[in-house]
């Protein structure tokens, strides 16, 4: 039997277990950077499979483990995120959650509503066959189990860019890394992916607009920093719209949140603003960071406003390398087309969602691809989508991650010339 085969008859056998895993995992989420328990299951599991290292409280709550293959060749890495998020769950399921936790300071319901669970549940079944084929490996695998990738908490570090300061990519340090996350944009076991530029980098930003507070009767003795900021708001969506060249990528610049005033006959002395910036190019999102500082400030000055405008940069564009991406190719096809219930594999659209797998991806070349997980019977573009606190998990999608990474892993190291 080809390594193929055997990872096929080992994830058919495992298939049941990947399932009970995560529905554990699903029942007993953790949030950022408090993932303990998640973690604790994580690396017992890794040493009771004899890994060669298993190391534990990277950035926080992270795992690594690495598995040495029994012929020499060259490492790789594998990658799943740990974290839940603060969504209460609606789902009607008896494994669906009831935790309850703090999330910068507010009391929150906590759900995998994500997936996240699903890719804890789908690496352990890698390390698991994998530690069972470990002889006939050339090389060795890195497991990354991450904290934090739906952002850790207000004032602490966390997630990828922790775990790269905290040396998860040394000692030894892989030549790729593999990833993937399970949609509900896609039906139940079909595989997505996309060469470059995948999904969008993410920034957060803050404008405060200064203003003098007056009587709403008498404007004109003060300065009204909410006219102000309904003219910013308005003009900050021709960025997008008339500055930036659409044929190379898509953009988006959005404000999510404005808060100013407490009565209606009061001018406010000052407004805040919130929002974030979609891109999938450095040099277009640092020209909408120019951009959205000179358009606040100008219409602030000319309104006799001032503005303190505050941008974060979150996570980079997570772009998969070319050639790593076509190379692989083959080996996703050939693990859509197989298996118990096969079911193709597609080039999906650009997603404005981020991903802080892109921090490992500017280090070593990395593919992150999509496994969809909607039920045959809903059309995905009606799904409840990811982050939902209805978001449903079709598990028949599971096994399809397990095989995907898994030949990934050994389809990786058994090209490397040695």
């Amino acid at each position: 039997m080809t390594l193929a085969d055997r990872i096929a008859t080992a994830t058919t056998a495992l298939e049941p277990q990947v399932i009970a895993w995560r529905r554990d995992l699903h029942e007993h989420p953790e949030l950022g950077n408090r993932e303990f328990r998640t973690a604790g299951i994580v690396a017992d599991h890794l040493r009771t499979l004899g890994f060669d290292d298993v190391k534990t409280g990277v950035a926080h709550t992270g795992v690594v483990g690495l598995l040495k293959g029994g012929k020499p060749g060259g490492v790789v890495a594998l990658r799943a995120d740990m974290d839940g998020l603060p969504v209460t769950e609606e789902v009607d399921l008896p494994f669906a959650s009831k935790a309850r936790s703090v999330w910068n300071g507010e009391e929150v319901g906590v759900m995998h509503a994500c997936g996240h669970d699903c890719h804890v549940a789908i690496l352990m079944g890698v390390a698991s066959i994998l530690a069972g084929l470990r002889a006939d490996i050339p090389g060795a695998v890195k497991f990354i189990f991450q904290p934090a990738e739906e952002m850790p908490p207000v004032g602490e570090e966390g997630g990828a860019a922790l775990m790269i300061k905290e040396g998860a990519l040394e000692n030894p340090t892989p030549g790729a890394i593999f990833g993937l996350h399970v949609t509900s944009r896609q039906p139940a076991g079909v595989i997505g992916y996309r060469p470059g530029p995948t999904m969008a980098s993410s920034d957060y930003f803050k404008i405060t607009v200064q203003g003098k507070q007056t009587h709403g009767a008498a404007p004109w003795l003060g300065v009204d920093p909410i006219v102000t900021s309904a003219q910013i708001v308005l003009s900050l969506q021709t960025i997008v719209s008339r500055t930036l060249d659409l044929n190379r990528e898509p953009a988006v610049v959005t404000i999510g949140a404005i808060k100013g005033g407490v009565r209606e006959n009061i001018i406010p002395d000052s407004v805040e603003m919130r929002g974030t910036i979609r891109s999938f190019d450095e040099g277009m999102r640092d020209a909408i960071h120019e951009r959205v500082t000179l358009m606040a400030e100008g219409i602030s000055a000319a309104s006799r406003a001032t503005c303190k405008v505050c941008i974060t940069k979150n996570y980079p564009v997570t772009r998969n390398d070319p050639v790593l991406t076509e190379a692989m190719v083959p080996t996703l096809t050939r693990v859509a087309s197989t298996g118990p219930r096969p079911m193709g594999i597609e080039v999906v659209p650009k997603a404005t969602g981020a991903e802080d797998f892109s921090f490992f991806q500017r280090l070593i070349p990395g593919l992150f691809f999509f496994i969809g997980v909607t039920p045959p019977e809903i059309e995905p573009s009606k799904a409840y989508s990811n982050h939902s606190p209805r978001f449903v998990v079709d598990e028949r999608g599971l096994e399809v991650g397990v095989r995907a990474l898994a030949n990934l892993a050994v389809d990786y190291l058994g090209s490397i010339k040695g």
